[in-house]
């Protein structure tokens, strides 16, 4: 390979008419007149060369790829961070591989060890789930990380996170003051991080309004998914009468209007609906859903600029960084279309 490597180095400089040494720096991203690089860049696209990428990062360390994991690709919120992010390391010259981890935090792991054999130059992350094994795996990395998402206090990476629990109280807060009593909350899995916040909050918001709770109101499905939380709402309908649902993700959101739907009750006149992450579904859905706002693309610039500023900068201070939620009230809760 090697061989072969440097006599097509030899064709593109004899095409140029520059040396090997120049097409070499002018191919690796090196500093080069304008003109130097013209006529290296179309001799070398004259004769289709291409630098070989494994040989190119063994010379110079880059692989100039980043990697972002995330739990389900087909998730609204994940399809927005892709997008945000794609747009962000482009203009830093990087490309965005993307890796579907699931929940499992051993795949996430795993993924950390590979990318340390020197398939990425930095990797973003929003797990699902924290565990002592994966924070252990983040901590240790080579590869700098910086995860979407709550982090332990005590670990030292740059992170960027929602703020769920003011999230999930603006949406208590709206439904109380349209005169909402007995809102009950359809949650994905507790034992992952977005929710355990989302129902903190929500046990906060409701006592903090003064409102009873009960366990009849609160259902858990088994993922963030349509399919599940059409499933956990109608449990929710045969075990108690809400006059307001609040759906942890747009998903959860969506599900409950089509099974309120499906149970003949009116929204929002029987049964008001508030989602979270305020993605594209939200929007399309119908009626459209009142939705919190998390500020997912938000999340994703901030997290990939950390990235890139911490590639170029590995002794740079560790930076948290919390973004604000707000609501985007539609006719879910009788708002506009």
């Amino acid at each position: 390979m090697a061989e072969t490597q440097k006599s097509n180095l030899q064709l593109v400089a004899a095409k140029a008419g520059v040396s090997v040494s120049s097409v070499s720096r002018v191919l690796n991203g090196g500093s080069a007149s304008e003109e130097l690089a013209r006529k290296v860049r179309e001799a070398a696209a004259e004769l289709g060369y291409v630098p070989h990428a494994s040989a190119r990062t063994m010379r110079t360390g880059r692989t100039d790829q980043i990697t972002l994991a995330v739990a389900d690709v087909g998730n609204p919120v994940y399809v927005q961070m892709m997008r945000t992010v794609t747009g962000i390391v482009a203009k830093a010259g990087y490309r965005l591989v993307v890796s579907s981890t699931g929940a499992d935090p051993q795949s996430q792991i795993d993924l950390v060890t590979s990318l340390n054999r020197g398939y990425a130059d930095g990797l973003l992350m929003s797990p699902l789930r924290i565990t002592e094994d994966l924070v252990e795996a983040m901590k240790s990395s080579r590869l700098p990380i910086v995860v979407i998402g709550t982090l332990p206090a005590d670990v030292a990476l740059d992170n960027v996170r929602a703020d769920s629990a003011t999230g999930i109280g603006l949406a208590v807060e709206h439904l109380v003051a349209q005169g909402r009593r007995r809102i009950a909350l359809v949650n994905g899995p507790v034992d992952t991080v977005p929710g355990s916040a989302r129902l903190a909050g929500y046990l906060s918001a409701i006592e903090r309004f003064g409102l009873a709770t009960s366990a009849e109101l609160q259902v858990t499905a088994s993922a963030f998914t349509y399919k599940a939380g059409r499933k956990a709402t109608a449990a929710l309908l045969a075990q108690a009468s809400p006059d307001a649902i609040i759906g942890a993700n747009d998903l959860l959101g969506v599900a409950a209007l089509k099974e309120l739907a499906a149970a003949g009750r009116r929204v929002p006149e029987d049964v008001a609906v508030v989602g979270m992450d305020d993605t594209d579904a939200a929007e399309l859905a119908t009626p459209s859903l009142t939705s919190v706002d998390l500020g997912s693309a938000k999340r994703a610039k901030a997290a990939a600029k950390l990235l890139i500023r911490r590639i170029a900068e590995p002794g740079a201070p560790v930076s948290r960084i919390v973004i604000p939620p707000a609501l985007s009230v539609r006719e879910s809760t009788g708002g506009p279309a």
